[in-house]
């Protein structure tokens, strides 16, 4: 038997409106169909979807003990779990929230870094719009615009100025 390749997830489309045509129960509930985690891997200049991140069980957290502190891994790994939410409007598709969330992860040890709270929050603010990029370092801010630009170019044209300004990819 052959092995056939893995597929790779993209980002999560938005479905169908089920509460379309009336505003009864469900009307203005937020819904995680809309957002996708992306891992950029600071070291490795990538990025990828990968769904698990929704439940803390992404490829790079698996196995992973977290701490409180940075200072308890004082060899991470530098990653970045981007919160991406997207939106169709009458122009069409686009990346309307985007936030991110620091990561270190040594494997050597099993042991890492990240603040639940904080990607908790920053999927909230990506699922409400917002963008929060500008604590990023430059580098990861170029892989993560090229990965969005790259992943549907569409919908990057049809983003926000805010979010291209953020990550750099355009000039103010």
């Amino acid at each position: 038997m052959t092995e056939q390749p893995k597929k790779k997830l993209g980002f999560n489309i938005i479905k169908n409106d089920p509460t379309e045509g009336h505003g009864g129960f469900g009307a203005g509930v937020m819904t995680l169909d809309n957002i996708s985690p992306v891992i950029i891997d600071i070291e490795e200049g990538t990025a990828e979807v990968d769904i698990g991140a929704m439940h803390a069980r992404s490829m790079v957290e698996r196995g992973i003990k977290f701490l409180k502190t940075k200072e308890e891994v004082p060899n991470g790994k530098p990653y970045w779990l981007v919160w991406v939410t997207v939106e169709t409007t009458q122009k069409g598709p686009l990346y309307a929230g985007v936030t991110a969330c620091e990561m270190t992860v040594d494997r050597s040890i099993r042991r890492g870094y990240k603040s639940l709270p904080e990607h908790v929050n920053y999927m909230d603010k990506s699922m409400k719009r917002h963008i929060i990029v500008e604590h990023m370092d430059e580098k990861s801010k170029g892989i993560l615009a090229d990965f969005l630009k790259s992943h549907n170019a569409e919908m990057w044209e049809h983003s926000s100025v805010q979010l291209k300004q953020g990550l750099r990819a355009e000039e103010i």
